[in-house]
């Protein structure tokens, strides 16, 4: 029996070669200024959009916006702010309490048997070195399962160096998984066998001497250790050197970390909403999250996702009609350090998930829109298909019914209410993601209007075809 999110391979591709039939099968059926509308949103944004300039702003007049942070709190006004000068319906804040971690100072350096300075940074939540730093013999493993193979008593007062190659390159960014565990498990795993810290080599793809923040998590009854990421060429210095080291003349290394866990802050998931005309209790939902960490602007993780979804709300609430449903458009708040945001969405509206028809979230900065994948009922395939055709001149291909949806997306998807992926190429994204290096410089505008183009198509069809997803 089929799946109601899976058909067979070969029935997918059969309706990715009718989809310009099935886009004409849906105009006979009575709603032409549906798709001439998409059409129009589509090209429309090709000619130019404001979507780089709200990045821009976002990165300028804000600037970092960790969790529980001043920026954290001037990034909501912002939004708040921009939102109420765009022709939304309704806008408004929605409390959410998240965590509050701050770094102060980091420094790190080989001091035996050859001494070299190193650049790294504080893994977001790691508790801080004592006042005078840790300094330890280096013992290296390659995989978290090594790690977890060692005899403590080769590891105890040691520090640990997880050391699982550089993150392979690739447009779909899926070399992230298999660099990024030693990060959030690391510390967890290497504190029980008595290590005083862990080096983790950053989760990126890159051979800059910016290193990779990112979130790590510490096990409940164990003893929380300072963790620290390398940038990939210092953490090919320290592999070189472990590689020469003997018992007689081991690596040793110093590490100081200064950073400080506060007590959790309240901050918001900011919304703004164009009320259907028909069906306004039924929501089709475009997000991002407004955070981002404190070594950049924040620029393409994420906001670059922030200015497309409100770029997109903005163009349809400027339309001569509002949709059938409800379009909302959500700035999460921390996604980066627990899906705080995501998490107050779900209680907050559990008793709505049902009612949402569609939700898509642009998280993966502000590369290009390559690929389009759903996750829908069988019987709404055919308007999946109609809209992959919108899609095909924007360069885009249909992929599949097997979407996972953005992260801030998780209540939803375990609702299991339809979601989709806009899949932006993500070549270079993980050279810059999570570092200092996350700037505006890295996007493109051309870009940012392919992204609101390919956005608004499947935004506006799931808000305002008849027979909703």
């Amino acid at each position: 029996m089929v799946s109601r999110f899976c058909w067979p391979l070969i029935t997918v591709l059969g309706l990715v070669g009718l989809a310009p039939g099935l886009l004409g099968a849906q105009e006979e059926g009575g709603e032409p200024a549906l798709w001439q509308t998409a059409r129009e949103l589509r090209d429309q944004a090709l000619e130019g959009t404001e979507a780089y300039a709200l990045v821009r702003s976002l990165t300028v007049e804000v600037g970092p916006r960790s969790a529980g942070s001043a920026g954290d709190k001037a990034a909501v006004r912002w939004g708040q702010a921009k939102f109420q000068g765009m022709g939304f319906d309704a806008v408004r804040l929605e409390p959410v309490m998240v965590p509050h971690w701050e770094r102060r100072r980091e420094e790190g350096a080989i001091v035996a048997p050859y001494p070299q300075p190193m650049h790294l940074c504080a893994l977001g939540g790691s508790v801080a070195t004592p006042p005078e730093g840790v300094e330890a013999e280096v013992v290296r493993v390659d995989s978290l399962d090594a790690l977890e193979a060692l005899d403590p008593a080769g590891v105890a007062g040691k520090i640990v160096f997880i050391d699982v190659g550089k993150m392979e390159r690739t447009p779909a960014g899926s070399g992230y998984g298999p660099a990024v565990q030693p990060r959030g498990r690391g510390a967890a795993l290497a504190a029980p066998l008595g290590a005083v810290a862990v080096l983790i080599r950053s989760a990126g793809s890159d051979t800059n001497r910016t290193p990779h923040t990112g979130a790590m998590r510490y096990a409940d009854g164990v003893k929380k250790i300072p963790a620290a990421a390398l940038s990939n060429p210092d953490a090919d210095l320290l592999a070189a050197q472990l590689d020469g080291a003997t018992a007689e003349a081991p690596v040793r290394f110093r590490l100081l970390l200064d950073t400080v866990n506060h007590p959790e802050e309240e901050s918001h998931n900011v919304i703004a909403e164009i009320h259907g005309r028909e069906n306004p209790e039924e929501v089709v939902l475009i997000g991002c999250h407004l955070d981002s960490w404190d070594l950049g602007t924040g620029a393409i993780d994420d906001g670059a996702g922030c200015a497309i979804a409100m770029e997109v709300g903005r163009r349809i609430a400027a339309l001569p009609q509002r949709p059938r449903r409800t379009v909302r458009v959500v700035l999460f708040a921390n996604e980066e350090f627990g899906l705080s945001g995501a998490r107050a969405y779900g209680e907050a509206h559990a008793d709505q998930l049902a009612l949402h028809r569609g939700a898509v979230e642009a998280d993966l900065g502000a590369g290009r829109v390559y690929a389009f994948r759903s996750r829908v009922g069988d019987a709404q395939l055919p308007t999946v298909q109609a809209i992959a055709a919108l899609l095909q001149p924007l360069g885009i291909d249909y992929q599949g019914n097997d979407a996972g949806g953005g992260a801030d997306l998780r209540p939803l998807r375990q609702a299991e209410r339809p979601v989709f992926d806009l899949r932006q190429d993500a070549t270079y994204y993980f050279d810059w993601h999570h570092t200092a290096n996350d700037t505006l410089d890295k996007i493109e505008p051309a870009a940012m209007d392919q992204n609101v183009a390919a956005h608004a198509v499947l935004v506006w069809v799931a808000a305002e075809v008849a027979e909703g997803f």
